[in-house]
């Protein structure tokens, strides 16, 4: 799958989760409450960002890493493995999980 494939893999993502849109036009992700909590990065890998014990949980539960941006290791992110692009509606919980974590921190 090419760039353009993934962004619209993102963007039918984020269209299950109504309460958040997708930002950016080079660097694509989400963010709320001042915190981005998805990524698309330049090699059309997703990234979506949990509390540690989470991340730590769900790279073992998903059988992945942690996320990597333009060459930065991405705190508190998971890769999003391929497989698991194949049922939107299982990665859209994860992500709507991801958004309710950011809602609970402090304000930026």
């Amino acid at each position: 799958m090419d760039w353009n494939e993934r962004l619209k893999v993102f963007d039918a993502l984020v269209d299950k989760c109504p309460r958040f849109d997708r930002k950016g036009k080079s660097m694509i992700y989400t963010s709320a409450n001042g915190y981005m909590f998805a990524l698309l990065n330049k090699d059309g890998e997703i990234g979506i960002r949990f509390p540690k014990a989470v991340q730590e949980k769900y790279i073992k539960e998903f059988q992945s890493s942690i996320y990597k941006s333009y060459g930065a290791v991405m705190k508190g992110y998971v890769l999003i493995p391929d497989h698991m692009l194949e049922d939107l509606d299982t990665v859209a919980k994860y992500l709507n999980e991801s958004y309710d974590y950011v809602m609970s921190l402090e304000p930026k």
